[in-house]
C-alpha cells in the first residue's frame, strides 16, 4: 500500500507513549512498537478504516503479552524494579512555552511507579481509558474480554493508584523549592534540614539490578530516608575522585542525574526523581542499574561538582 510507511510513521510517536506508559521501559517500547509495525506491514491495510486505533489496538496487545511475560522476570530481579526514566536537560530561559507544556505532558515517575503494582489486565485498561480515552468496547478487544469487565479492570485499577503510592502533585515552581531544599541539606549534612522537607510518608526505592550498590528493599519513614541519604552521600563523597550533579526534567518533573568518578576509574551513574506534595517529598527514587540509564544526556562541565559536607 503506497504510504502504508508514512501512515505508521504519523502515528510513531503516540504508540510508543502508549507501550512507555504500560512498559515502563523506553527500549522495550520501541521493541513493541516496531513489533506493531510488522504487523501493520503484513495486515490488508485497505480494510483498516482507523490506522490510529488498529495501531494502538495491537501495540496494547503486545505489551499485554510482554507484561503478562515480564511478571517472571521481575520476581528474579535483584532488588526493588523502578521503570526507565525519560531524562532531558531544563528547557532554555527562552524556550517555546508549548515545548515546555509537552514535557510536563509526559506520564510522572511517581505514576509509573505505582503502576508496576497493577495485574497486567489492570495496567492496560487503565493506560488505554483513562491516560487516552479509548473506549472500553475495544479495550475489551484488547483484553479478550467484555466491555463490563474491561470497565471493572480499570476501576479497580483507579483504585490501587488512589491508596498506594507517593503523591504526587506540585508544579514546577513547587518542586524547584523542595528539590533545591533537598539537595541544599544533603550537601551540607544537615540532618534536620532534610527532615524538614521529607513527608511523613516517605519512600526510598533505589534499584540497581543487582549491577550498582543500591538497598535490596524500599525504605519507609523521614528519619530512615533522610540518614540513608547522608549515609550514601557521606559514602561516595569519600570514595570520590570527583563528583558532579546536574538538575534535569525526569519525566517532566524537576529531578538531577548525578555523576561520581570513583578511585579504581570507574563512574557511578544515577537519576534521581521525586514525589512531591503539599510542600514535602514523599517519594524518592534513585535509578542506578546502568541499562536504564544509556539514553540519560551526558552532564555539564565539572564546574557543576558538588561540595563535600562536613565530616
Amino acid at each position: 500500500m503506497p504510504g502504508s510507511a508514512a501512515v505508521f510513521e504519523a502515528h510513531r510517536d503516540h504508540l510508543t507513549g502508549v507501550a512507555y506508559r504500560m512498559l515502563g521501559s523506553r527500549s522495550d517500547a520501541e521493541d513493541a512498537v516496531q513489533e506493531a509495525w510488522l504487523r501493520w506491514h503484513a495486515a490488508d491495510q485497505a480494510r483498516v478504516q482507523d490506522p490510529k486505533a488498529w495501531l494502538t489496538t495491537v501495540t496494547a496487545r503486545i505489551c499485554l503479552d510482554e507484561l503478562r511475560s515480564a511478571r517472571v522476570r521481575r520476581e528474579a530481579y535483584v532488588g526493588p524494579w523502578l521503570p526507565e526514566p525519560l531524562v532531558e536537560r531544563l528547557p532554555a530561559a527562552d524556550a517555546d512555552p508549548a515545548d515546555r507544556a509537552a514535557s510536563t505532558e509526559q506520564v510522572s515517575f511517581a505514576l509509573l511507579v505505582v503502576l508496576e503494582r497493577l495485574t497486567p489486565e489492570q495496567r492496560v485498561a487503565f493506560v488505554l481509558h483513562d491516560l487516552f480515552a479509548v473506549p472500553f468496547d475495544e479495550v475489551g478487544g484488547v483484553l479478550g474480554t467484555s466491555p463490563a469487565a474491561a470497565r471493572q479492570h480499570a476501576s479497580r485499577a483507579r483504585r490501587a493508584l488512589a491508596h498506594g503510592g507517593a503523591r504526587h502533585t506540585a508544579d514546577l515552581a513547587e518542586q524547584q523549592r523542595v528539590v533545591n531544599a533537598f539537595l541544599a541539606a544533603t550537601r551540607s549534612g544537615d540532618l534536620d534540614g532534610l527532615l524538614a522537607v521529607l513527608a511523613p510518608d516517605v519512600v526510598g526505592i533505589g534499584d540497581g539490578g543487582g549491577v550498582a550498590p543500591a538497598g535490596r528493599r524500599a525504605v519507609h519513614g523521614p528519619s530512615r530516608v533522610a540518614r540513608l541519604t547522608l549515609g550514601l552521600f557521606g559514602t561516595y563523597v569519600r570514595k570520590a575522585v570527583w563528583q558532579r550533579a546536574e538538575p534535569m526534567l525526569v519525566n517532566g518533573d524537576l529531578g538531577f542525574v548525578v555523576e561520581v568518578g570513583l578511585a579504581n576509574g570507574s563512574v557511578l551513574r544515577a537519576s534521581v526523581a521525586f514525589a512531591i506534595d503539599g510542600g514535602r517529598i514523599t517519594g524518592v527514587f534513585n535509578q542506578l542499574n546502568p541499562a536504564k540509564l544509556s539514553r540519560v544526556p551526558t552532564l555539564g562541565p565539572r564546574d557543576r561538582s558538588l561540595p563535600t559536607p562536613p565530616a
